[in-house]
């Protein structure tokens, strides 16, 4: 059992940063890889990056260079700096948890990131 709990969304300008941190709870959150989506109003929720046990990243093509994705272990904590946000980028985000080879199984309650143009 994991539970996930993200924090750092809130308003920022076209142009500017936000870090997003997912704190999760359990003994294994080591072996688990953990990803971010997010969910725009009126939109199905989208991928946006993942982080594996191993530490193994991947984007969605519209974040590549702008977001990136992080993981501290010892700390069970996984990060999503974000540069450069858009309006675009505006939604919930999630962060998700699932064991290697197996579907996302864990969620968080989500963060809102809000980018004004």
């Amino acid at each position: 059992q994991v539970q996930l709990e993200e924090s750092g969304g809130g308003l920022v300008q076209t142009g500017g940063s936000l870090g997003l941190s997912c704190a999760a709870s359990g003994r294994t959150f080591n072996t688990y890889n953990i990803g971010w989506f997010r969910q725009a109003p009126g939109k199905e929720r989208e991928f946006v990056a993942e982080i594996t046990w191993t530490g193994a990243k991947t984007y969605t093509d519209f974040v590549k260079g702008r977001f990136t994705i992080s993981r501290d272990n010892a700390e069970n904590t996984v990060y999503l700096q974000m540069n450069s946000l858009k309006p675009e980028d505006t939604a919930v985000y999630y962060c998700a948890a699932r064991p290697y080879g197996a579907t996302w199984q864990y969620w968080g309650q989500g963060t809102q990131v809000t980018v004004s143009s």
